[in-house]
């Protein structure tokens, strides 16, 4: 399986991360099954928030390690904070420290490896943030730092203030949603696709030594459903099943195939609670997709080349 080196770290982590977001639609036994199943495939990066599950998942997933008896060391803990559903985005000291402290609790730990902060708050202090980040790390609460849906400024600002690198930044990325890749071909361009909504994250964070963390790896849209199987995508999907038949595989492990096969040694988020699914995922590790088929697939989630 695939490995990655993790931002500025001298971590090797697996370039898959298992997404813990759904880990409440299993019972205790099967969350105990799948997360020891996960890490017999040598899947032993979580990644969590202390919003799903309105924090169940947390919980449950601290049963389950405490039951597997897990070595703490043997396994990366990432959680993220800063949503207030349906209210706020609050980065505050006071809420950073408060979510921390919860979060600590319900996985029933001591520390957690990494601590992402959600979304944007547009109230940010960020001299509030880095002293929120410093004292966590000091206590040893908090060992490395990153961001999710971030532009580079937004980073840019808080890396003003903050004595720690900024690890990683979590985005949205499939085939169907590749935006922040098409702006980067469809240059000097009047298209839909030359719009540069991100302010060129990608090439940002390859700049900076962030590692890139896709969610929704198999989702088009917001959330709107899996563009694997789907009718909607007809072409893609055609294109998908010729080249997995060509190597002997899944549609998911060469969607999968698709995001590891960009050199920005992107880390993919598996929200699935299916072992043979993950099994599926891996094997896309573990092919390296020619030029020509990266495109292809591109190509006929109908985007253009200029």
């Amino acid at each position: 399986m695939k490995n990655i080196k993790l931002g500025k770290t001298n971590l090797s982590v697996p370039a898959i991360s298992i997404g813990c977001m759904r880990l409440n639609s299993l019972d205790e036994k099967l969350a105990v099954n799948y997360i020891n199943g996960a890490l017999e495939k040598g899947l032993n990066y979580f990644d969590h928030a202390d919003i799903y599950g309105n924090g169940e998942c947390e919980i449950l997933f601290g049963k389950a390690l405490k039951i597997l008896k897990t070595k703490r060391e043997n396994i990366f803990i990432q959680s993220k904070c800063g949503i207030v559903p349906g209210v706020m985005y609050d980065f505050s000291y006071k809420h950073i420290m408060e979510s921390v402290d919860g979060i600590l609790q319900r996985l029933d730990t001591d520390y957690i490896d990494m601590l992402l902060l959600h979304r944007p708050d547009a109230l940010v202090e960020p001299d509030e943030v880095a002293k929120a980040f410093d004292e966590l790390r000091v206590k040893g609460k908090v060992k490395y730092f990153g961001v999710s849906n971030m532009k580079p400024m937004q980073i840019e600002l808080l890396r003003k203030y903050l004595k720690c690198d900024i690890q990683a930044n979590q985005l949205q990325l499939s085939i169907t949603n590749s935006q922040m890749i098409r702006h980067g071909l469809e240059v000097n361009m009047f298209t839909e696709g030359s719009l540069d909504r991100d302010g060129s994250i990608l090439d940002y964070c390859r700049l900076n030594d962030i590692t890139i963390q896709a969610w929704s790896p198999f989702q088009y849209g917001f959330f709107e459903g899996v563009f694997l199987d789907n009718d909607k995508f007809y072409q893609l999907n055609s294109v998908i099943n010729m080249i997995a038949e060509k190597y002997g595989v899944s549609n998911t492990s060469i969607a999968a195939a698709w995001i590891l096969r960009h050199p920005a040694n992107i880390q993919l988020i598996a929200g699935t609670m299916n072992l043979n699914r993950l099994d599926d995922i891996i094997k896309g590790s573990e092919i390296q997709l020619t030029r020509e088929e990266w495109y292809k697939i591109y190509l006929s989630a109908g985007n253009i080349l200029p």
